[in-house]
C-alpha cells in the first residue's frame, strides 16, 4: 500500500514538475523540487529527501534551492534540536500569484467591456442592418466568467491568508 502511494507520488511529482517547468519557465530539476515540496505538504522536505527522491546530485539540488529561495518561491524552517532545514512553499508567493491573476483578469474585463460597448453602440445605429450587427454573446459570457473566476480566486486567497496568517 505504501509502495503504491510512493509510486503515485513520484508520478505526480513528474506531472506537476512538467506543468511548473512550462508555466513558470523553471529548469526541469527546479520544477521537480517545487513539485516535491508541494506534495510533501506543510511538513516540508529536507535537502536529503530531495537528493534521494529526485535522484540528483547534492550540488545541483543546492544550486536550485538557492535560486528558488532567491525568487521567494520557497523558504525553510528549522526545528529545535534538529539541524535540518525543512523547505516549504512560500505562501506569500502564492498570494502574489493570485493577485497577479486578479489584476490580469481585471484588465481583460475592462478591455472586453469597452469592446462590447463599442459593438453595442454600432449595433444601435439606424444605418446598421441585421447582417452587419455584432454578436455580443461571447463578450457577455467572457465578462461573466471573469467575474466568477475573480470572485472564486478572491475567496481562495482570503482563506489562504486567514488559515496561514500571511
Amino acid at each position: 500500500m505504501l509502495k503504491d502511494f510512493d509510486l503515485k507520488k513520484k508520478e505526480l511529482v513528474e506531472k506537476l514538475g512538467v506543468h511548473i517547468e512550462a508555466n513558470d519557465h523553471y529548469a526541469p530539476l527546479a520544477a521537480r523540487i517545487v513539485a516535491f515540496i508541494i506534495l510533501n505538504g506543510r511538513k516540508g522536505a529536507t535537502f536529503e529527501q530531495l537528493v534521494t527522491n529526485l535522484c540528483a546530485s547534492k550540488s545541483t539540488v543546492s544550486t536550485h534551492l538557492t535560486h528558488l529561495q532567491s525568487l521567494k518561491k520557497i523558504l525553510y524552517y528549522t526545528k529545535t534540536g534538529d539541524r535540518k532545514k525543512y523547505f516549504v512553499v512560500n505562501k506569500d508567493h502564492l498570494v502574489q500569484n493570485m493577485d497577479d491573476m486578479i489584476a490580469t483578469w481585471a484588465s481583460q474585463k475592462i478591455l472586453h467591456e469597452e469592446i462590447k460597448e463599442f459593438k453595442d453602440s454600432y449595433n444601435q445605429l439606424e444605418t446598421t442592418d441585421d447582417e452587419s450587427k455584432y454578436d455580443l454573446e461571447f463578450h457577455t459570457d467572457f465578462i461573466a466568467f471573469l467575474n466568477e473566476a475573480t470572485a472564486s480566486i478572491s475567496i481562495l486567497r482570503k482563506k489562504l491568508i486567514e488559515k496561514h496568517h500571511i
